[in-house]
């Protein structure tokens, strides 16, 4: 026993500082049920990750598969899980929000605490509504009328004793799917990275707001491993992915000019790259590919990111 532990200590030192912070973030952030282990997406961990660290080869390929993931969430900002009908408008899920409304609870669904649902600051601050209404930067009467759709929308409610202001887990959800205790069983769900999403908000302001809404309007279209805006964003064959165009997703999200969809996407941009690409079609060099850069929304696996993110440097 002795022998084997120290074995272990010393492939531990000796594994790249990358792998170790993917175990840490994995420890961190999973859930213990009857002894085994989950990610915060449901997923058992129990062979990567136990009471003490598990070191054989096979396992460090498969913390490095973890480590990449977590890497990436690490650098944008952790994510919360963004919640959608699959191939439905978001419009059409919440009909009186308008673009700049879909664009502000975006930003405001990054603040959702763990499990809890409630908004808080990254440092566990309670965020109430004079706060909220600071945080989005809006005057009080136009704060308070999106309060009020936002409400009549079941996505926000407020602890008028506490002040404290709760969202829906069908909307914005942080932790273990297995803890959500909420049926989303209609519903898909995606990464949406936090740091990323509110430096995008910072960049935007006024009329240009409802641009971002553009990042929330496509996850219905968007197939987790490609990120790409497709008819049939649930195939798991991606040779069997129909891409949408220009021109049919310019009429999905009501743009009476496809190039007006094309220009208002391709200026929305993250640390000067864009959050919208264009690829061609290797079947039809007609057509485009629109590809989401996965520093805001991925729902894929770790292999998939890589590919994903060759795309974008």
């Amino acid at each position: 026993m002795t022998t084997s532990r120290l074995q272990e200590q010393r492939v531990w030192q000796n594994l790249h500082p990358k792998v170790k912070r993917g175990v840490f973030a994995a420890k961190e952030n999973m859930t213990t049920v009857d002894g085994k282990h989950y990610s915060p997406t449901g997923k058992e961990i129990t062979h990567m990750v136990d009471v003490v660290v598990k070191t054989t080869e096979s396992q460090v390929r498969g913390l490095r598969a973890v480590d990449d993931l977590s890497t990436h969430e690490i650098d944008n900002g952790g994510f919360v899980f963004a919640f959608f009908k699959q191939s439905s408008t978001i419009v059409a899920r919440f009909p009186t929000l308008t673009q700049q409304d879909i664009a502000r609870l975006m930003f405001i669904g990054t603040y959702v605490a763990w499990q809890s649902g409630r908004l808080q600051h990254d440092n566990g601050r309670i965020i109430n509504k004079k706060a909220l209404e600071k945080l989005v930067d809006m005057s009080t009467r136009r704060f308070n009328e999106l309060f009020k759709r936002l409400e009549e929308e079941s996505i926000l409610t407020e602890n008028t004793e506490t002040g404290e202001i709760f969202v829906n887990p069908s909307v914005f959800y942080r932790g273990s799917m297995k803890e959500i205790g909420f049926d989303v069983s209609h519903l898909q769900y995606t990464r949406l990275f936090r740091t990323t999403v509110r430096d995008l908000y910072a960049q935007f302001k006024g009329r240009t707001l409802g641009q971002l809404a553009l990042i929330y309007s496509v996850l219905p279209f968007l197939n987790f491993e490609t990120n790409i805006v497709c008819y049939n964003p649930e195939e798991i064959d991606t040779e069997l992915l129909r891409t949408m165009s220009l021109d049919k997703l310019a009429m999905i999200l009501e743009y009476q000019d496809p190039y007006k969809l094309k220009r208002a996407l391709n200026a929305i941009k993250v640390d000067g790259k864009p959050v919208f690409g264009f690829f061609e079609d290797v079947y039809d060099r007609r057509k485009l590919k629109i590809t989401i850069n996965p520093r805001v929304v991925f729902g894929g696996s770790s292999d998939a990111l890589k590919a994903i993110k060759l795309l974008f440097t």
